[in-house]
């Protein structure tokens, strides 16, 4: 296995150094925007230009990538990532922080599918499963690792914002001094709604809901915790442990997913998530332990079904379109995460913390009644027919270069929606 890693060590360090940096971007804006008295409206708007930036970044990086090429990309987005933060610690008003957010949502994205791409080539199709692996887990421990920074000291002052920055431009560092050769252009994908929902209705709604439901999570988390009085290191466990939670729940969701309808496994993770939703909205755990546990059902419950419901996307998909069908199902999800924090933020603005809760189980329930209604219309797909479930990385750190990654696949084996209709669910 080590074998297998040494040659691309130099990505995997420069994609741990970008997530480390985006797991401090993503928490100490939250924190401090609280300190300094800005509403959860406002706030639910740095998540909105976050996701906003990233789905354009999603879109247009690969252009950007053709005509400079990969280094030179990379060089541009984390420097572009470290002026936003920084920026932000000068320009302490919401007005300067949304599209400051955005810019650096555009920067993550271009960013990760550089490196994507990059590992993507340099991996061969026997060792593909444990590479992918590997960056999965060395993202996910830099990104808990950024957010559990913050427990080191106050948020009051520039270390953080200044921190983060830091470790934009460590991420430089390894790109631009590999010898690897640069790799193919980056995937492009474009959204056609119609033919991603004639593949499966299914996993157009659900994405979109889970799109609400993450999104408004994934912003306010750290804003509900810092509301019910948890202290600051209790706000960052509070904001990592359901990230940490869904990476593990991967793995009994893949089993199940793959010998059962996907559609009831999916049903199964959202009931498990309107409990914790209504426990959140009942009880309004004031105490640490609740919080934890109540938090740890939430993201085993959340951040599992987006690869669920890419495999049953997948699964009525043609073999050379996982691409185009996990690219467009991200777009879609993108849409959802520009919505689910404005709502929540709005929300929490107008009652009490627990209007982040409202949000989300709104958005799980009928993301239940949509799929019983479908399960009740058409069959489950035949095991033998269905394609591997593919744990993802939690959050919102997935980007078109990471179906191509996983899968294997290229972006000229991916037809255009409008050459290849997918099969009906």
């Amino acid at each position: 296995m080590i074998r297998n890693l040494l040659p691309i060590s130099a990505l995997l360090l420069g994609s741990a150094l970008l997530l480390f940096a985006g797991g401090v971007n993503s928490l100490v804006l939250p924190v401090r925007g609280a300190a300094e008295g800005f509403s959860a409206f406002s706030l639910g708007l740095l998540g909105t230009g976050w996701a906003l930036g990233y789905v354009i970044g999603c879109l247009f990086a690969p252009g950007l990538v053709s005509r400079v090429g990969h280094i030179r990309a990379f060089t541009v987005m984390a420097a572009l990532a470290a002026v936003a933060i920084l920026a932000s610690l000068i320009l302490l008003t919401p007005v300067a922080w949304i599209p400051l957010r955005a810019l650096s949502g555009f920067c993550f994205a271009g960013a990760a599918m550089i490196v994507e791409s990059w590992l993507s080539e340099r991996t061969d199709a026997a060792n593909r499963g444990k590479v992918f692996g590997a960056y999965t887990m060395v993202n996910l421990a830099a990104s808990t690792g950024g957010q559990l920074a913050l427990t080191l000291a106050a948020p009051d002052g520039p270390l953080f914002f200044v921190l983060g920055a830091i470790f934009y431009c460590l991420a430089l560092v390894p790109i631009a001094i590999s010898s690897s050769q640069s790799p193919k252009p980056l995937v492009k994908v474009r959204l056609d709604l119609r033919s991603l929902w004639r593949n499966s209705p299914v996993a157009v709604f659900g994405v979109l809901m889970i799109g609400i439901s993450n999104g408004a999570f994934g912003t306010l988390a750290a804003v509900y915790a810092n509301r019910i009085g948890l202290e600051l290191t209790q706000v960052a466990l509070f904001a990592s442990l359901p990230v940490l939670a869904g990476a593990i729940a991967q793995i009994p969701v893949g089993f199940l997913s793959d010998r059962l309808d996907r559609r009831k496994v999916l049903v199964g993770l959202a009931v498990l998530a309107v409990i914790a939703d209504a426990a959140f909205i009942a009880i309004a755990p004031l105490d640490l332990s609740t919080n934890m546990a109540l938090a740890a059902l939430f993201g085993a419950s959340i951040f599992s079904m987006y690869p669920v419901i890419v495999a049953h996307a997948n699964d009525h998909a043609d073999v050379d379109a996982f691409i185009q069908t996990s690219g467009g199902l991200l777009l879609v999800f993108g849409i959802g995460a520009i919505v689910g924090p404005l709502i929540a933020g709005f929300g929490m603005s107008q009652s009490a913390p627990s209007g982040l809760f409202v949000t989300t189980i709104v958005a799980h329930l009928l993301m239940i009644a949509f799929t019983l209604r479908r399960i009740a219309k058409r069959k489950p797909v035949r095991r033998d027919r269905k394609v591997a479930f593919v744990a993802t990385p939690p959050g919102r750190t997935a980007t078109p270069e990471t179906a191509a990654f996983s899968s294997g696949q290229s972006e000229e084996l991916a037809p255009r929606p409008d050459e290849q209709p997918p099969r009906p669910e």
